[in-house]
């Protein structure tokens, strides 16, 4: 009997063990050529905002009588044989810049703090509350935004002249806190839509009300469409003559922008004090938009894209 080899029914397929190579790491895109021209573009047109206001700061420490005779960029170039003075500066505080300065500020921070709070109530009820008529109370509000102030000038001027508010503060704040309101309405409920509803049915589900939830979770959530809005505010009633002009008038009471005007003098023969006063009423608007300005990007492109 002869043996009959055994076949196995299978056939064993060996392979050897493959190896991936690594991937290679992706170098950083340059930037495009679309990218450098519009960081080119955006530079010139920066130099060019930038220059005037240089010129100006460098002429407000010269002399009436350089300025008039050489341009300011020529102290650059002989700066040394140039005469640099402070009492520009001096003689314009002296006539009564510092306390228009003081008045600016009593008008301008509660004109900016009361429109902020009643917009972010007004806005918080458009968003997280459901009642009759909000969408057609929205628009209507949204449209006052077309209408322009002036025509509301005679009717604000019977209305406090009869409540004996002319020449006083409170005038100002009322008037400017009315202008202002629909356009903080619109921002911080464009903001605030954006805001993850889940807090706010969690805030329900914990028993929380509105006035809660208002002010431990959406005021502090809403920082950026606060700040944004704060310094449009700030800068419009900072630097607003009219309305000035008209609700508290001249004198103990006036701002930087009715002294700045009359730092001409009556023949308008000082324009060598502009420059300084220029300054003066500058300072605070820069400070407060470079303190607040990484807010300012967050608060006004929330809401306009969605996805």
């Amino acid at each position: 009997m002869s043996a009959t080899p055994i076949v196995p029914t299978t056939d064993a397929v060996v392979t050897a063990p493959q190896t991936t190579a690594p991937k290679k790491a992706k170098a950083p895109k340059e930037p495009s050529r679309a990218n450098w021209l519009v960081r080119g573009v955006l530079t010139v047109v920066v130099i060019g905002f930038l220059i005037p206001t240089f010129g100006l700061l460098v002429t407000s420490f010269r002399t009436r009588d350089d300025a008039l005779e050489t341009g300011w960029w020529t102290a650059l170039f002989n700066p040394f044989g140039s005469d640099w003075i402070l009492s520009n500066y001096t003689e314009v505080l002296s006539q009564g810049m510092g306390n228009a300065f003081v008045n600016s500020l009593a008008v301008t921070i509660p004109a900016t703090v009361i429109p902020i709070l009643i917009a972010a109530m007004a806005a918080y009820a458009f968003t997280f509350t459901e009642f009759r008529g909000r969408d057609t109370l929205f628009v209507v509000v949204v449209g006052l935004l077309v209408i322009p102030n002036q025509v509301a000038l005679v009717p604000l001027l019977q209305m406090f002249g009869a409540l004996n508010l002319i020449g006083e503060f409170p005038s100002v704040w009322l008037a400017h806190a009315g202008f202002g309101m629909p356009l903080a309405i619109f921002i911080l409920r464009a903001y605030m839509a954006t805001l993850p509803k889940a807090v706010i049915e969690s805030a329900k589900i914990d028993g929380a009300s509105h006035y809660q939830t208002f002010w431990r979770l959406i005021l502090p959530m809403s920082v950026p469409a606060l700040a944004s809005f704060a310094i449009f505010q700030f800068l419009w009633v900072w630097n607003d003559l009219l309305i000035a002009l008209l609700f508290l008038g001249g004198g103990d009471n006036e701002v930087v922008t009715q002294n700045l005007a009359s730092l001409l003098g009556q023949y308008g023969d000082r324009w060598d004090l502009l420059a300084p006063g220029a300054f003066v009423t500058m300072a605070l608007p820069l400070t407060v938009f470079i303190a607040l300005q990484r807010y300012f990007v967050r608060g006004m492109t929330a809401g306009a894209v969605k996805g």
